[in-house]
């Protein structure tokens, strides 16, 4: 039997007046003119069990009578009170839908979901693993009409319902339960009791009324930004989503984060994500909200529970299966220092595994950069990173977090860096937990390449670099020069495409970060000058270290450089390059670097850069000197002296912390910082960003990797044991001499600026305007 020959049931769903005279006249329609017998048939528990036993193989066609939305609201000044409003714009209340239809009735739509046989619904049911009939038909009655709304109102409202029913209903599940249980010797009922507790606990339950509400909340909370959206690859992302699910995997500088990509992917035609994020912020109402409008949370820690493991890796593979799209933050948390933390492979390895499990031919991670030219909370991470204790998420934070957003605070900016097949990243290494390593700093790689260089964060590069000292508008113009040059040079991204060489830009992004604090001025002497705010300097950090990774090459360039003029090597290219190698070595856990042979290239593009043909006079003896001099602008102290000064303090004291199998790490991260301010008082050490747990942190992550940190040795074993120290203390050395190269370094920086010349004012420099650089 064909489906022309098949009578045909309509379903429908429950309605009010209006959509039941509407639905009545286009019923009349379709009935009148049916070829075969055709009835409408409202859904109910009886009406569906007298369906499913029919024997003459109907024709099940869903429809609905939906309303389609006004545009979106146009960005601007949004109140809170209609952010919170309960208001569903797609299902309007009884009054309105008689004004609409009365006043707009194009707004009004009949739609038909995708028609199928009852037999055909039956095989499938059956393949599934079986189940109730007239529950299935329901079920796939309101995903039909899912789909045809979505034709209509666009992915913006695309919505999983059913996903435990779909998933606790297949056969899969059944046979996955059963494993579990005999594998950990429990009854088959705890498992099962225990793996849909997880799930309805997993799954974001979804609806349009939250999916509107989060948009509309998701203004207001971001309407301090305007947003910057690098567009050039949607076109890609789009062409993608068509046949696989796209895993989007941001930066994570700021709880608006989520707000700002969502509306960065709705204005570029694709659809809301399934945001995987921690319980932290599960709470009212953010919490309801939220996981009713794509969010999922996910426990922070489930250690040894099976069974939440695998619940989660098979909701997974429902969601890629089903080519929904997926986002989380690869960093695991906020970074606290301005540049990308090292990633976090949990969720990336659920998801491989999903994958793998799953009917899907790919899946594609979209790495995703975002930047602010300034945010709300860096003060408070500055004030963790030096000790002090993260308050908690809740209700009341919130409140105070969106009230500061009502405070303009410039943009926001977003770019899409190149997307990685991770079918292709699994099947290139036989060792999955070392394939999805390399896969997750490959996408850190890939958010790096798209970070764009802001005025703001190019502002606060040239202040870190002098830090304690104030600047005459000259030698900010002095400091400037070279470094747009340099980027220029490099042809770097920089944000929104902005001109660095037009005055006006530097001189907006210097006023902002006055208004904000982060910058003084002092205009009581002979001419203006500017200095970095008291307590400013891991704020300023924060913006400075958003474009950093584009300069830690250059940098350590300048260190090799000035290794040479200290000790003046047989071999400069060779020696040179073990150098830059050992550097490399000491920084991989702060850095995203290439692998060594892309590595040696920037190396050689940095020296070609700084000195054109530096390897024709290679065996002048003075021909380091020479490099050194050539370099402009010196960046080894803007770049890497905080990291270099607080991995000292760390060396430092582990030479005085008794060899162990055990090590308190929380009191020694105290002592560093107290060690550290202390330094910082008496003037050894040059910068306020060394005193950082972050950077304390990652210290000690390199000093485990060589094996200095808790020692697995016999308590008597003196010779072990002397090693240890011995090996601590040669690490101590070895960040001693990289750090007096950088202070060497920030010397002629700060010679070369104080020697020029300085001509008189230049107009328009008043204290009140910025510097005119």
């Amino acid at each position: 039997m064909t489906n022309s020959t098949r009578p045909r049931v309509y379903l429908t769903e429950a309605m009010t007046e209006t959509e039941s005279g509407v639905l009545h006249t286009w019923l009349g329609e379709q009935l009148s003119d049916a070829a075969v017998p055709a009835t409408a048939v409202t859904i109910t528990d009886q009406a569906l069990l007298e369906l499913a036993s029919r024997d003459d193989d109907p024709l099940l066609t869903p429809v609905r009578v939906v309303w389609l939305p006004r545009s979106p609201h146009e960005p601007g000044t949004l109140r809170l009170r209609e952010a919170m409003s309960p208001r569903d714009p797609l299902h309007p209340g009884r009054g309105a839908q008689r004004r609409l239809l009365r006043n707009d009735p194009t707004r009004c739509r009949v739609i038909e979901g995708e028609p199928a046989p009852l037999s055909d619904l039956e095989r499938r049911l059956a393949e599934n693993g079986g189940g109730s009939l007239p529950e299935y038909i329901r079920r796939q009655a309101a995903l039909a009409l899912e789909r045809a709304e979505r034709g209509l109102l666009g992915d913006q409202y695309k919505v999983s319902r059913f996903v435990v029913d779909e998933i606790t209903d297949s056969r899969r599940y059944r046979e996955g339960i059963r494993r579990l249980a005999a594998d950990h010797n429990t009854s088959l009922t705890e498992v099962d009791e225990h793996a849909r507790a997880s799930l309805h606990e997993l799954v974001a339950t979804q609806s349009r009324r939250a999916v509107a509400l989060w948009g509309r909340l998701g203004r207001y909370f971001s309407r301090a930004y305007r947003l910057d959206v690098d567009a050039a690859r949607f076109d890609e992302l789009r062409e993608l989503n068509r046949k696989h699910s796209l895993v989007f995997l941001p930066s994570h500088r700021s709880y608006l984060d989520p707000l700002v990509l969502r509306p960065a992917l709705l204005a570029n035609d694709l659809p809301l994500n399934h945001v995987m994020g921690g319980l932290n912020v599960n709470f009212w109402p953010i919490g309801p909200i939220g996981k009713r409008s794509g969010t999922v949370f996910i426990r922070r820690k489930f250690g040894d529970d099976e069974v939440y493991k695998w619940t989660l890796r098979e909701y997974m593979r429902y969601l890629i299966t089903k080519r929904f799209n997926l986002e989380w933050y690869i960093e695991g948390g906020r970074g606290r220092t301005g540049k990308l933390r090292p990633p976090r492979f949990g969720i990336l390895t659920y998801l491989a595994q999903a994958f793998q499990s799953s009917v899907a031919s790919d899946v594609y991670l979209v790495p995703v950069s975002l930047t602010y030219d300034q945010l709300y909370e860096v003060t408070a991470m500055a004030a963790e990173a030096h000790g002090e204790v993260k308050k908690k998420e809740g209700f009341w934070w919130m409140v105070g977090y969106v009230r500061a957003q009502g405070e303009r605070n410039g943009v926001a900016h977003v770019s899409i860096g190149r997307p990685l097949s991770l079918a292709q990243a699994l099947a290139q290494e036989p060792d999955q937990r070392l394939a999805i390593q390399k896969a997750a700093f490959e996408v850190c790689n890939r958010i790096n390449e798209v970070t764009p260089i802001t005025a703001s964060s190019l502002t606060l590069l040239a202040f870190l670099g002098v830090e304690d000292r104030a600047l005459t508008v000259h030698e900010l113009e002095q400091i400037f020069t070279p470094l747009i040059e340099y980027i220029l040079a490099r042809d770097l991204p920089t944000a929104g495409d902005v001109d660095l060489t037009n005055p006006r830009v530097i001189r907006k992004a210097v006023q902002t970060h006055l208004d904000s604090g982060v910058l003084k001025t002092f205009d009581q002497g002979d001419e203006p000058v500017y200095y970095l705010g008291s307590d400013q300097h891991l704020v300023a950090a924060f913006y400075r270290n958003n474009s950093i990774h584009f300069l830690v090459a250059r940098a350590i360039a300048e260190l090799v450089i000035q290794g040479a003029v200290d000790n003046p090597p047989d071999n400069l290219v060779t020696s040179g390059w073990e150098d830059a190698k050992r550097i490399r070595d000491v920084l991989k856990f702060e850095f995203f670097f290439p692998d060594k042979a892309e590595f040696e290239k920037q190396m050689r593009d940095e020296l070609t850069l700084i000195r054109p043909g530096w390897e024709e006079d290679i065996d002048d003896p003075d021909h380091a000197r020479k490099m050194l001099d050539a370099v402009r602008p010196y960046l080894a102290h803007r770049v890497l002296q905080p990291f270099l000064e607080a991995y000292s303090v760390v060396a430092d004291q582990l030479v005085q912390v008794p060899v162990s199998r055990t090590f308190d790490e929380k009191s020694f991260v105290t002592t560093c910082l107290g060690v550290a301010k202390q330094r910082r008082l008496r003037q050894q050490i040059a910068s306020s960003e060394s005193i950082s747990s972050e950077l304390f942190g990652t210290a000690l992550a390199l000093a485990r990797n060589r094996g200095l940190v808790e020692i697995d040795i016999d308590i008597d074993d003196s010779a072990s044991a002397e090693e240890v120290v011995t090996r601590r203390e040669e690490f101590a050395e070895e960040m001693r001499v990289l750090v007096s190269r950088v202070q060497r370094i920030r010397e002629l920086s700060h010679e070369r600026v104080t020697t020029l010349s300085a001509p008189p004012t230049l107009p328009g420099a008043a204290a009140s305007d910025g510097p005119s650089t």
